[in-house]
C-alpha cells in the first residue's frame, strides 16, 4: 500500500501557490495538509503538522526558503525540503551538487513527480537529511545575514538599506512605513511580524503593536501618561514612538530607568 505523502506548500505568490497544490492534488498518494504564504507561517505549519515533504519557495517574506529549512535542521525536523527557485540559478547549480532536490519554476507535472519520487525514496530507507544539505543551507543564511540589506520603496524605486540604519517602522494604514536618517520609504513586508523576523532582535524591540524600533537609534526618551513613555527617535524629524505598557517594563530595565 503506497503511503499518504502530507506536503506542505510555501509561496508568497498566491497563484503559483495554487499551480503548485493543483499539480500535486493531480498525484496518487499526496495530500496537501497546508499552505503559507511566507517563511514564517510556513515554519508554524511544519512545526505543527510535522509533514513528509516541505515545498518551499526559495524568496519569500519574514523567513526565506534557506532560512526555514535551516532551522528545520536545528530543529531535527524529519520534515523533508524541496526548494522552488524562479530565477537563482547559482543555487540550481548547488542543489545538483549537493543532491538536494529543487523545483524550477513554472513547476512542470513531471518535474514534480519526480522530486516526489526522490522524497519517497529517502522516506522508504529512513534517510536523515543530508550533511551536506545542511551545509548548503548553513553557508546560504550567513551569506544573506552578512548582506543585511533591506529593500525600501521610495517613489519608483526600490533602494537597498543596511538593517543597522533603520530607525524605526511603523503600520501606515495597510503599509509598512521605514525610516533610515536619510529616507523614509515603504517596504514589501506585509506586516510587522515578518519585517521583524529578518532583523537582529536585540536590536529591533516592538514597542508597540504598530511601531518597530531600533534601540540604539532613540534620541529622547519622554515621560508620558500613567509612567509610559514616547520614544523620540534620531531621524530628521525626530519622530514619537509610542511605548505600549507591556514594553514598558522591559525599556525601564534595559536602560535602567
Amino acid at each position: 500500500m503506497t503511503l499518504e505523502l502530507q506536503a506542505v506548500v510555501a509561496d508568497d505568490e498566491q497563484p503559483a501557490r495554487e499551480e503548485l497544490c493543483f499539480l500535486l492534488g493531480r498525484m496518487e498518494g499526496v495530500k496537501v495538509v497546508g499552505q503559507a504564504g511566507n517563511g514564517v507561517e510556513a515554519l508554524t505549519l511544519i512545526d505543527d503538522l510535522e509533514p513528509h515533504v516541505a515545498l518551499l519557495d526559495v524568496q519569500m517574506p519574514g523567513l526565506t526558503g534557506f532560512e526555514v529549512a535551516h532551522l528545520l535542521i536545528e530543529k531535527q525536523t524529519p520534515t523533508h525540503v524541496v526548494f522552488v527557485t524562479a530565477y537563482d540559478q547559482y543555487a540550481v547549480e548547488a542543489f545538483e551538487v549537493n543532491a538536494v532536490d529543487y523545483l524550477l519554476k513554472p513547476v512542470e507535472q513531471a518535474r514534480l513527480e519526480q522530486a516526489i519520487q526522490r522524497v519517497r525514496q529517502r522516506l522508504s530507507v529512513a534517510q536523515p537529511a543530508d550533511d551536506r544539505l545542511e551545509r548548503l543551507v548553513r553557508m546560504m543564511s550567513e551569506r544573506q545575514q552578512r548582506r543585511g540589506q533591506l529593500a525600501v520603496k521610495v517613489g519608483d524605486r526600490f533602494l537597498l538599506v543596511q538593517s543597522d540604519e533603520v530607525i524605526f517602522a511603523s503600520v501606515d494604514g495597510d503599509t509598512i512605513q521605514i525610516a533610515t536618517g536619510q529616507l523614509v520609504g515603504t517596504s514589501n513586508y506585509r506586516t510587522l511580524d515578518e519585517l521583524q523576523a529578518r532583523l537582529d532582535p536585540d536590536v529591533f524591540w516592538r514597542v508597540h503593536r504598530s511601531h518597530l524600533v531600533n534601540i540604539n537609534k532613540i534620541k529622547e526618551i519622554v515621560p508620558w501618561f500613567s509612567r509610559n513613555y514616547i520614544l523620540r527617535m534620531k531621524d530628521a524629524k525626530a519622530s514619537e514612538i509610542p511605548v505600549s505598557r507591556s514594553q514598558t517594563k522591559r525599556l525601564r530595565e534595559y536602560l535602567k530607568l
